[in-house]
């Protein structure tokens, strides 16, 4: 009985442990500002400080401000093909980089 409960307590410290490591992005925010910089500069605004759009394309800190933003609805947005955007098929990692950067731009809780 004492080995159920041991193992029980022990699955739920290794569980909690994998939550937390979940939680953080996975990507390179650095390498990911790089590539919105390359990539993504010439239709949607990249920085923090650029809230507004161009020609109804949201800036990437509109996106991180979103309540549906989240690491996984941001890598499913980027590994979707949209007739509106180019088809740059990232690379999982670069998919993960960007995601990275645009939750940086997520506001501060107050």
């Amino acid at each position: 009985m004492r080995w159920l409960v041991a193992g029980a307590v022990a699955g739920a410290a290794m569980a909690a442990a994998g939550g937390a490591a979940a939680q953080q992005a996975p990507g390179d925010a650095t390498a990911g500002y790089a590539l919105a910089q390359s990539w993504c500069a010439g239709c949607h605004f990249v920085d923090q400080q650029e809230m507004r759009a161009k020609d109804a394309v949201p800036s990437f800190a509109a996106v991180a401000a979103m309540k549906s933003t989240t690491e996984l609805s941001l890598q499913a947005f980027l590994q979707t093909n949209h007739h509106n955007m180019p088809d740059w098929r990232l690379t999982r990692q670069q998919v993960d980089d960007v995601v990275a950067y645009i939750l940086t731009l997520r506001p501060k809780a107050s």
